[in-house]
């Protein structure tokens, strides 16, 4: 209707953007505001500053661009959904894409999770779990499990259900006492476990504080156990051997539910499709995110046994709707389609084999600076890892300043307080893991 005739850039003359209006997420506002890092370019390994420099990605963004950056598949990808059908409404109304994408995703999960219910990112996806976990009791009548346990140092969103979930205390400790009823199992990062490769030998011990609480509370009245299998956001906390098998045990014996959050260990980075299968450990839930359209349009999802999606279902009168829960953009078909092409891009280039593959060189060279200045604790799995430095009083502010040096110096890492966290896309060639090595190296000789 005429609307390509004119276009912004005829109307406005070019201006200097103001970083006035904008709120960043998780980021100190007024330090990032007077010391821009600004990207402007991504392809492949690399980013490109709006200053010209080329910056290795080690974090996959956000733990998301698995594949890489850049990836034209999904562009044209998405291009070509949106101008087949750019939006639908996801309440009594379908698209292809949702049902194609469902199936490919429910190829890739563990046991019987076949039923997969979508959502626009991780922290939805957490709270779409909670609301399965709650409404499948209901349905099976016993409708007074509605609490819910979690650990220390558990990262699982920023909604009100992930944030009461939450065991990070910065991410909680400004917004009340959030929802009642959920516990806190202790974390499982342990001295006698440092600098150890894989999952450690001291700790299984602490997944009895599941069965503490359910001495305490009653089992009957827990509704579902969250655990992400390798605590991703607080730095890479791999569960010590025998741990997760020990909870899943628990949670049988009591009729509590298990949920992984796998928003940043899912599809490839622990060289399996999902932490689930590499730990041999099935959940009855999985929440996933980030790496399912590899980072290119927002997207979320939750991975549902089939005996509990069967449950909700057969609760309800024919004809109602079964589960009052969903988004407006719920399976919306451009993250649909971005998520076809990424999956297709994972399953052509066999990138979960050759993240699996490239993993043990990885873990050689992040291991290797153990000796390294300000180094105080190592640990990872697969694709994914964490450097610990020596704090300087003030809890994250060396990590803070780490991540800025290391920026300069060419490489953008995720840091959370004090631990770097090191997740390179599943395409990274030996040169790259060197070149994270190198520069990890030099910027703490000089922190």
């Amino acid at each position: 209707m005429g609307h390509a005739e004119t276009t912004f850039r005829e109307q406005v003359a070019p201006r200097q953007i103001s970083m006035d209006e904008y709120w960043m997420p998780f980021t100190p506002n007024r330090d990032f505001k007077h010391d821009p890092k600004m990207v402007v370019r991504a392809e492949g390994m690399y980013l490109w500053s709006d200053q010209g420099a080329k910056i290795l990605d080690g974090s996959s963004g956000l733990f998301c661009v698995n594949a890489g950056h850049g990836r034209r598949e999904i562009a044209d990808a998405v291009g070509a959904q949106l101008r087949e059908l750019d939006f639908i409404a996801p309440f009594t109304r379908g698209h292809p894409k949702q049902f194609e994408l469902a199936t490919r995703v429910a190829e890739l999960t563990p046991g019987d999770l076949n039923r997969i219910f979508f959502v626009n990112s991780g922290s939805e996806a957490v709270d779409t779990a909670m609301k399965v976990a709650l409404a499948y009791h209901q349905a099976r009548g016993q409708g007074g499990r509605n609490m819910f346990v979690s650990r220390e140092r558990a990262y699982h969103g920023v909604n009100f259900g992930g944030t009461s979930l939450a065991g990070m205390v910065n991410n909680r400790r400004k917004f009340g006492p959030t929802l009642p009823g959920i516990g806190h199992m202790r974390h499982t990062h342990i001295k006698e476990n440092y600098f150890t490769r894989g999952e450690g030998d001291h700790g299984v011990e602490l997944a009895e504080d599941l069965a503490r609480f359910v001495t305490l509370y009653g089992g009957e009245n827990i509704a579902a156990c969250f655990v992400e299998p390798i605590a991703g956001s607080t730095g890479c906390l791999v569960p010590p051997k025998g741990y997760l098998k020990r909870i899943r045990e628990i949670c049988d014996a009591n009729g509590i539910l298990l949920v992984f959050d796998e928003v940043i260990t899912g599809l490839g980075r622990t060289g399996h499709n999902f932490a689930a299968q590499a730990f041999g450990i099935t959940p009855d839930v999985i929440t996933m995110a980030k790496a399912l359209t590899n980072g290119a349009v927002p997207m979320g999802a939750v991975a549902i046994s089939e005996r509990i999606h069967d449950t909700i279902m057969n609760a309800a009168p024919e004809g109602t709707i079964e589960f009052f829960h969903g988004y407006t953009y719920s399976a919306h078909p451009v993250a649909c389609a971005a998520g076809v092409a990424a999956l297709d891009i994972y399953r052509t280039e066999g990138l979960f084999e050759r993240g699996r593959e490239m993993a043990p060189y990885f873990q050689d060279a992040v291991f290797s600076l153990k000796s390294a200045r300000n180094v105080v604790d190592i640990r990872g799995y697969g694709m994914f890892a964490a450097v610990d430095v020596a704090s300087d009083g003030v809890p994250g502010r060396r990590g803070y300043a780490f991540q800025k040096k290391l920026f300069e110096n060419g490489l953008h890492l995720k840091t959370t307080g004090d631990a770097a966290i090191i997740a390179p896309p599943l395409i990274a060639e030996k040169k790259h893991i060197d070149e994270i090595h190198d520069k990890l190296e030099k910027t703490l000789a000089a922190l």
